[in-house]
């Protein structure tokens, strides 16, 4: 029996093998584990970590299936914004709309975004991926990845991995940035929650009027608010639960697993270890923790001036991560008094962060359009 093919075709796929591609196995592998092990955003570690295994024994984003995955849905912005459609369909916008003061945590959670964008800039970046940098501060994945996909797709690999690993892993972030930021005083703070009555009709006004005021005000912004605030008006008109669910459940998972393994695919060995990436994951994670700096200084702010009747914990989830960040923050609250409710008032934050970040990325897209 002639041995001497098997051989060859063994011989030939390993000799593209490197140390390189052992190693971002080894953090594929790594990725599979904080999904599995530690529960950390499953859905999207652990497809990015197989994807990442598979890029580096030879299926990578340049070649077949995962080409086509790439030109379909990266390169057209398709993933993120049918996930867009899924996040809009499970926010319910009510707690904004009974709290609208919550708008302006939103905006302070996005400072991290401009802040990381003058750093990269100062560390000789050019604009388009100083801004798509800059973009990881808002903690949403989808967002991210639109923006990068449109200014610096080159980087588009690290900035999706640093956007999604730093939201899975806002447990371990946030709390003690939150516990060195406020006094047990100010953790103590009760809220009482008497929302407004939003009726039907202005929960159903809401995402149709947002989608025309940001649209106009930040064109480049128009498909993710689109997105967002459709699927939002599935779930308020309460006429379409099919579709509702749908965008929930079918659209949002396929979505998400093949957005996963397509970004997983980037991670190739020669396009990933460098020290440009090792910036930009350090880049993003500092814009992850100046938004909740600036979120919490702006909360304690507010604390102040209400005369210590908003509890500062809920300017932590002014960022996009919802609704994780909203939930952390009231578990905080209640580690200190089990009997201190502040889930509502997070949501509101919260969801004013998910808009914040929608925002600042048709900002950024403009921004650097008008200087190109």
């Amino acid at each position: 029996m002639d041995f001497s093919g098997l051989v060859a075709e063994i011989a030939r796929g390993f000799s593209s093998f490197s140390l390189g591609n052992a190693v971002m196995i080894a953090a594929g592998v790594f990725l599979i584990y904080l999904a599995v092990a530690k529960e950390y955003e499953p859905v999207l570690l652990l497809p990015i970590g197989f994807g990442c295994i598979l890029a580096n024994v030879g299926m990578s984003s340049e070649t077949g299936l995962f080409k086509i995955l790439y030109d379909a849905g990266i390169k057209t912005e398709l993933f993120p914004l049918l996930i867009f459609i899924g996040v809009g369909a499970m926010i319910d916008f009510s707690p904004l709309l009974s709290q609208p003061k919550m708008v302006l945590l939103g905006a302070a959670g996005q400072f991290g975004i401009y802040a990381t964008l003058l750093l990269a800039l100062l560390l000789k970046f050019p604009l388009n991926q100083a801004a798509s940098i800059g973009v990881i501060g808002a903690i949403d994945g989808p967002t991210a990845i639109f923006v990068a996909s449109k200014l610096a797709p080159e980087l588009l690999a690290p900035i999706a991995v640093a956007a999604y690993s730093y939201m899975s892993l806002i447990p371990i972030i946030q709390p003690p940035i939150m516990r060195l930021m406020t006094t047990r005083k100010e953790r103590l703070v009760r809220m009482e929650y008497a929302p407004r009555p939003v009726s039907p009709r202005v929960r159903i006004a809401f995402p149709i009027v947002v989608t025309v005021i940001i649209s106009l005000l930040a064109p480049d912004a128009a498909p993710l608010i689109a997105t967002l605030m459709l699927g939002n008006l599935l779930r308020e008109s309460g006429v379409v639960d099919r579709l509702n669910k749908a965008a929930q459940n079918e659209i949002i998972n396929i979505a998400t697993l093949f957005l996963g393994l397509t970004i997983g695919s980037t991670m190739t060995a020669s396009s990933f270890l460098n020290w440009q990436t090792f910036y930009i994951l350090l880049l993003g994670l500092l814009a992850f923790v100046i938004d909740t700096i600036a979120g919490l200084l702006f909360g304690k702010l507010m604390c102040w001036l209400s005369g210590y009747t908003i509890n500062p914990l809920i300017g932590a989830c002014g960022i996009s991560a919802f609704p994780m960040a909203a939930r952390l923050s009231a578990k905080m609250a209640q580690e200190e008094d089990f009997e201190n409710f502040i889930l509502m008032h997070a949501m509101g934050s919260n969801t004013a962060g998910q808009l914040g970040s929608v925002i600042a990325g048709g900002l950024l897209l403009a921004l650097v359009m008008a200087f190109h």
